[in-house]
């Protein structure tokens, strides 16, 4: 389904006859309404970043819910989009903490491609209804990715902004793992402690000092 070694991983989650039924109905539902990202796109994050090589973790809620922007990773919108509220304060938060100034499009997959999984919660949404699909059966497939994360030996850092996200920090126990809490970059909530949290030079300090390639946020 994925293409990586996610598909062994997760053999339990696809071959399960709940999950099979949950994502037959998910699938059905692209039939009868306008539903984000496109089919292609849902499981983008865990193409674009195996589990091999996922090192940082950034957990968003669900995806954009405007026409074109989701594209299967979290906080980020295909090239040409509009950047939404929270992802420009994540722009300026990188500019504070590390001096990149921010880019022209919000595009994330050069994150991704260095082993920043961009991993929703929730991975499909109704457009127009954001969190329209929570609880429908996405959060046991995105918990148990969380939960084999923190298995392994290699140092991973998760980055949760948002009490949404802060949520999952229980599933995270491993000591070899670092994890970064925040509110979440919405301007609702940017000023209460998301601007100054300095995630991008914290994430990379770690990584460097467990002898790890650190991650260029300018791509």
């Amino acid at each position: 389904m994925i293409g990586n070694d996610w598909d062994q991983k997760l053999e339990i989650i696809w071959n399960s006859p709940g999950f099979q039924k949950f994502y037959k109905m998910i699938m059905a539902e692209y039939d009868k309404k306008v539903i984000y990202p496109p089919k292609d796109y849902v499981f983008n994050a865990l193409k674009l970043t195996s589990y091999k090589d996922t090192k940082v973790v950034i957990v968003g809620q669900d995806p954009y819910h405007g026409e074109h922007q989701a594209h299967g990773l979290s906080f980020s919108v295909q090239k040409g989009v509009k950047l939404p509220p929270s992802l420009q304060n994540i722009y300026k938060e990188l500019e504070g903490d590390l001096v990149i100034p921010p880019r022209n499009d919000g595009d994330l997959t050069g994150w991704a491609k260095q082993g920043v999984l961009m991993l929703n919660a929730v991975l499909t949404v109704e457009k127009d209804k954001a969190a329209s699909h929570r609880n429908l059966g996405w959060e046991p497939l995105t918990d148990y990715i969380i939960k084999i994360l923190n298995k392994k030996d290699e140092p991973v850092v998760f980055i949760l902004w948002g009490n949404f996200a802060k949520e999952k920090a229980k599933l995270i126990t491993n000591p070899n793992h670092y994890i970064i809490i925040s509110p979440h970059p919405s301007p609702f909530s940017a000023y209460s402690g998301f601007f100054g949290s300095k995630p991008f030079s914290k994430t990379n300090n770690y990584l460097i000092s467990k002898g790890l390639a650190p991650i260029d946020w300018s791509k």
